[in-house]
């Protein structure tokens, strides 16, 4: 797969973090990139990029959005979907709010696939259209307390095999990419929702689990300072782009390939005390 510059491939999610990194990442080597944001301001800081409105979870956004890169590629094809949007919710799951929870779901899962459905048709164009999901090593190995993040990341790895096997009959490729820590604003996001989710639970939440809620929440300000940089994972979404034979699956960072080690050699019980011991207050 040539990347010249009238190749296209639409990043969702682009506003910062592993989005942002990846659509400049892309830009720079050739692509043409249709970076997805969801506000105005946001599209002035995607320099080399055409930026492209859009809310995974809104059907009119999503629809506005193909509608749009399609009148701008005319008769060429879109090579190429990242599905990078995401959101973390943390908590623990006695307490959290069923809405908070189908949140995490719409806009880590049902999102993904409302616009891999929505570009679909345009990625056919191409006769080998690649479609790279944004997953995570916590789509392998589940932390306490992230739950509902978890749960959707392990459910968006099932919706990419389930994808790669129905679309490789037709030539095009989808790959999962499966970051550890990435210094990244969505740990200072998570930190700054969990504690506003923490302050409307009742008191019982906080005697149960406020110890660990706390500790979560200096693990997460702390691996924000040492996780790998985001354009590590913009060179994996890269290689899943132009490979001649793209993996289905990319672990990026250190950590991320010993917890994908880990979840399978150890037995259960084995990574729950590894876990208990991580999270002690």
């Amino acid at each position: 797969m040539s990347t010249p510059s009238s190749q296209a491939v639409l990043v969702t999610g682009a506003s910062t973090g592993i989005g942002r990194a990846t659509a400049l990442y892309l830009a720079a080597r050739g692509f043409r990139v249709f970076a997805s944001v969801r506000k105005e301001k946001d599209a002035s800081e995607l320099p080399g990029t055409s930026p492209v409105i859009l809310d995974v979870t809104d059907p009119d956004s999503i629809r506005e959005a193909s509608e749009a890169v399609s009148r701008a590629l005319g008769d060429e094809a879109l090579a190429g979907l990242v599905n990078n949007a995401g959101i973390a919710v943390s908590g623990p799951l006695e307490f959290l709010e069923m809405s908070e929870i189908r949140r995490q779901f719409e806009v880590n899962l049902f999102g993904q696939i409302a616009v891999t459905q929505a570009f679909l048709p345009l990625l056919r164009r191409a006769g080998r259209g690649r479609i790279v999901n944004m997953s995570s090593i916590s789509g392998k190995i589940t932390a306490p307390l992230l739950g509902p993040y978890s749960m959707s990341k392990f459910a968006l790895e099932a919706f990419s095999d389930a994808l790669r096997r129905e679309l490789e009959p037709f030539g095009l490729s989808v790959s999962v990419v499966e970051p550890g820590v990435i210094k990244t604003p969505i740990w200072d996001k998570g930190v700054a929702s969990s504690k506003e989710r923490v302050a409307r639970m009742p008191a019982r939440a906080l005697e149960l689990y406020g110890g660990r809620m706390a500790h979560l929440r200096k693990r997460a300000q702390e691996m924000s300072a040492v996780g790998a940089p985001a354009e590590e994972v913009a060179k994996a979404v890269h290689d899943a782009l132009v490979s001649a034979r793209p993996k289905t699956r990319y672990l990026v960072g250190f950590d991320a390939k010993l917890a994908a080690r880990l979840a399978w050699l150890l037995p259960d019980r084995t990574l729950d005390r590894l876990m208990r011991r991580r999270l002690r207050p």
